[in-house]
């Protein structure tokens, strides 16, 4: 029903598709996995016409296709039900249903059709709902499931569920996975995007596996696979983590604690320290709610339960100003465009502006040269690339700009250091540097925490690395930055915990 054949996608300095191939059967539920930053997201956005391909072949139902819009995918055939739901809360269901092809009659919308197609897509998923309802207020499991007529309702022959059961119950769960086993009886052909191993082996039939943007499985039955096999293809590499220089064992007290904290975003009973010159990673995958953990940390989501401690001394943060001044903790966050950086701003002022306090005159002024006599230093310090202190940052590449986030919080002298994704966007050479730098930090002393999508990038770094899921901590794994058997570690307690 649909083949995928050799797709390539370039972007800047990164090839996320390198050859990626996929053929889904009619009448099948045919699993896609792969690690965070495998390119499951960019085969998806090809798929749904989001992202154009550089190289290789589409076919849907035997015909060639050039998917160069969302629209050109649904008038194909693909309908796609996303991780967020793109439902709006004041329409109605069927007219949530029927969106992207209104009916209408002289000129204004046609109630009649409108509850008439909605109704039919309902009774297909068995579904006993009023058309006429508002969207807002329903539960999860009837939105999911709205979602899903939505896609019928443009007559899909190709259905991709993208994580649909991140938010869900598992009696949530057992009704969408029911509606799915219908439409695959009734002929249609099922993509299910999941990090779920037990779902995966419970509805789907075939799999394949993306690594590195290639298929290391295509479509290979999954009775033939044992779940191990699966973890194996998913972290596989052809290369073991970089190798660095070995730094100091770390001795000291710890510098930041939680002691069974839960929080407002829904963490549990979470536990873990941070020593000086230690790099502790978080890892985890989709909504395992680390960067959440972060932001709870730094009082931007409220602690609920348990103790934070800082130095030894139970506190609470209220804003990341309050987590710099009171407790020389910074954070390089994952958005550095949106959250880390003015973008309209020169590089002397970005560096500056967290130590505005300390470069004051008498008369209350910032001294512009103070300010680039600290940019310079921190732009010498990190290796980064610019004509001018004077350069709008966003004018930098995306390895400088993320430097330049960094450094901000090395010049107001943090002792503690979360790193929120470093290297998203980064060519590999830049990477690496990027890498050595991290690592030189903690030699000096820095606390860094450590929260990063890709494996290769936690086995290289971290000291210790502490695996959550679904908001809790499932295991903690010392790293030996042997990559095979930490990463195997690192993928059983995922998939352990899940079970």
């Amino acid at each position: 029903m649909l083949i995928a054949q050799d797709l390539v996608k370039l972007f800047p300095g990164v090839r996320a598709l390198d050859g990626a191939s996929l053929r889904i059967e009619p009448g099948s539920v045919h699993a896609l996995l792969g690690e965070n930053g495998a390119g499951k997201s960019t085969l998806i956005k090809i798929l749904t016409g989001v992202y154009r391909p550089d190289g290789g072949t589409l076919s849907v139902g035997g015909v060639e296709v050039h998917l160069d819009s969302p629209q050109a995918a649904s008038r194909a055939g693909v309908g796609v039900v996303h991780q967020e739901r793109n439902l709006v809360p004041e329409f109605s269901i069927g007219e949530n249903i029927v969106l992207q092809r209104l009916p209408a009659k002289g000129g204004l919308l046609d109630r009649a059709a409108i509850r008439a197609e909605a109704k039919r897509c309902l009774d297909l998923l068995d579904l006993d709902l009023d058309p006429d309802r508002r969207v807002r207020g329903l539960p999860v499991s009837q939105l999911q499931l709205i979602e899903v007529a939505k896609a019928l309702s443009m007559d899909s022959s190709v259905l991709l569920l993208d994580e649909p059961t991140t938010a869900s119950t598992p009696s949530e769960v057992e009704r969408l996975f029911e509606v799915i086993r219908k439409l695959r009886d009734n002929g249609t052909a099922v993509l299910f995007v999941s990090h779920k191993l037990e779902e995966v082996y419970e509805l789907c039939d075939t799999v394949t596996v993306l690594r590195d943007g290639v298929s290391v499985l295509e479509s290979t039955p999954l009775a033939d696979l044992a779940k191990q096999d699966l973890i194996s293809a998913m972290v596989g590499r052809a290369h073991s983590a970089v190798d660095l220089p070995a730094r100091p064992a770390v001795t000291a007290e710890p510098v930041l604690e939680l002691s069974a904290v839960s929080t407002a975003a829904g963490h549990r009973d979470i536990s873990l320290s941070l020593r000086p010159g230690e790099i502790l990673g978080l890892y985890g995958l989709v909504g395992a709610g680390r960067s959440e953990l972060a932001k709870a940390v730094l009082g931007l989501s409220a602690i609920t339960a348990g103790e934070l401690r800082v130095r030894g001394k139970a506190v609470n943060i209220k804003d990341v100003r309050d987590a710099l001044r009171g407790h020389r903790i910074g954070y390089v966050p994952e958005d550095r465009k949106e959250e880390g950086l003015f973008l309209d701003q020169p590089v002397t002022k970005n560096i500056a502006v967290a130590v505005w306090d300390r470069l004051r005159t008498r008369i209350g002024g910032v001294s512009a040269k103070s300010e680039r006599a600290l940019a310079e230093t921190y732009v010498e310090r990190l290796g980064i690339r610019l004509s001018s202190t004077d350069k709008l940052v966003g004018e930098l590449s995306g390895g400088n700009q993320q430097k330049v986030s960094l450094a901000k919080w090395l010049a107001a002298e943090t002792e503690i250091l979360i790193i929120d994704e470093p290297t998203v966007g980064i060519d590999v050479r830049t990477k690496a540097a990027f890498h050595e730098l991290i690592w030189q930090l903690a030699t000096d002393g820095l606390a860094v925490l450590l929260i990063t999508s890709d494996l290769v990038e936690m086995v290289t770094l971290a000291d210790r690395i502490v695996v959550m899921r679904d908001f809790h901590v499932c295991g903690e794994v010392v790293n030996d930055h042997e990559y095979e058997p930490t990463s195997h570690r690192v993928m059983g307690l995922i998939h352990q915990d899940a079970e």
